[in-house]
């Protein structure tokens, strides 16, 4: 069956389709011969209490030289899509935050939006793991710089990150005697008026952060270990990292038992959890990666998977 997909994304021009997961979603489309509409968060009104779009439509090929062709510029409403994909990449702005209510008018009309929007927004990537007490490491939300510092004389070496980071950016390793600790802290706080999140260091950070997706809170049988480069703490490929695939451990097969549920309970349809060593440190549920490079080392097929799932859900 001919559908129509809607993707709230970043701009098509922008994107780097050798690595881009949503990218491949369009591919995975363009070979059951949907139709396939981009647009930003520009893009996207309310009149009336109707949701307004402005799209462009677009065949795809894998052909990183010329990966995109439009096929025009439309006008039109959420009952012009089957459904709609939010896959904007953070910043999580405020834009984006009111994104997701807009979003939530085309579900009210009838056009399913997966990721469900609400739950989008209320489940910040850093802090909804913290939903999962048995499956984290000692952790502590503050803004107030003596209970950070309370917490690093306890553990000695930690890691001090913002609430709304992505990419590895802004994130400080402190360890033991470190004489930047103040300095860091009144930095990621804005001296005590701003919370960030305080980890303890997970020394098998060397093994790397391993990227697992999830499709309807169930994983996908391999992830991508994200493994530091020389001298660096943070794993993630926009911080250097490299990525090598490796088979799911009883312990990540776990770890996503345990998330799964409410994963679907919330509409989270695909998902990509960050483990490092035994413990879970992120959710990511507004625009997961990794998907590309999975799908090149074992001859998988992720987003194709993923759409078979959204026949499902939209029937």
């Amino acid at each position: 069956m001919t559908r129509h997909l809607g993707i709230v994304m970043d701009p098509i021009e922008s994107i780097n389709p050798k690595k881009d997961s949503t990218f491949a979603m369009m591919l995975a489309a363009e070979q059951r011969g949907w139709r396939i509409s981009v647009m930003t968060l520009g893009d996207l009104s309310l009149d009336k209490n109707v949701l307004k779009l402005n799209y462009q439509t677009i065949t795809v090929t894998d052909d990183p030289k010329d990966y995109f062709q439009s096929a025009g510029f439309s006008k039109g409403d959420a009952n012009d899509f089957d459904l709609i994909l939010m896959r904007k990449d953070p910043p999580f702005d405020m834009d984006f935050v009111y994104a997701t209510y807009l979003l939530e008018f085309a579900e009210h009309a009838g056009t399913p939006v997966f990721n469900r929007p609400g739950s989008i927004r209320d489940c910040n990537e850093k802090l909804f793991a913290l939903q999962f007490p048995n499956c984290v490491p000692e952790v502590i939300v503050t803004s107030n710089p003596a209970q950070l510092k309370a917490f690093h004389d306890e553990h000695l070496d930690i890691i001090l990150k913002p609430l709304d980071g992505m990419g590895g950016q802004s994130i400080f390793r402190v360890k033991a005697k470190d004489t930047n600790r103040n300095v860091i802290i009144e930095t990621l706080t804005e001296l005590g008026t701003r919370k960030i999140m305080a980890q303890r260091f997970i020394p098998e950070i060397k093994d790397g952060d391993t990227r697992i997706l999830l499709i309807n809170g169930e994983p996908v049988p391999y992830g991508l270990a994200r493994i530091p480069s020389a001298g660096e703490t943070r794993g993630n490929l926009a911080a250097g990292g490299s990525g090598v695939a490796r088979p799911l451990t009883d312990r990540d097969r776990w770890i996503c038992d345990e998330v799964g549920p409410v994963l679907r309970e919330k509409g989270l349809l695909f998902v990509g959890i960050d483990v490092i060593g035994d413990y879970l440190t992120e959710i990511n549920v507004t625009c997961p990666t990794c998907i590309r490079e999975l799908d090149t080392s074992q001859g998988l097929d992720i987003a194709g998977n993923y759409l078979d799932h959204l026949e499902t859900e939209i029937g």
